[in-house]
């Protein structure tokens, strides 16, 4: 099975949460949205040395998003603007769908959407 990674799964699995320890083995496909909420966390919290080491080594995961991606994305947005949703989960989540990916997350407003593996 292959992974779409959101921010909060990265974050997790980078900070040893147990609960993400089955998917350390997985590739980690984000996109560059993941790959900047991610450094940032790290900057925030444990320097810019630990979050220079984050940035370069996700980035080799990161892909190229289409226009199609983009736009379906803020489709889904908007058809969910109840549940306030960012940009880089919309995005993530139709980017996972369309390529056949499982959507790792621990938001709990993806919990009960299709295609989706909550952890927490």
């Amino acid at each position: 099975m292959h992974y779409f990674f959101d921010s909060y799964a990265l974050i997790e699995m980078l900070c040893e949460n147990p609960s993400f320890e089955k998917y350390k083995s997985e590739d980690a496909i984000i996109t560059l949205l993941n790959l900047i909420e991610t450094t940032q966390y790290f900057m925030e919290h444990f320097g810019e040395e630990r979050a220079s080491i984050v940035c370069k080594n996700l980035s080799l995961y990161v892909v190229e998003l289409s226009s199609e991606d983009i736009l379906n994305a803020t489709k889904f947005r908007a058809e969910n603007k109840k549940k306030s949703l960012s940009y880089a989960d919309c995005i993530g989540y139709v980017y996972a769908r369309n390529h056949k990916l499982v959507f790792l997350t621990g938001d709990d407003a993806f919990k009960n959407l299709q295609n989706v593996e909550f952890v927490k």
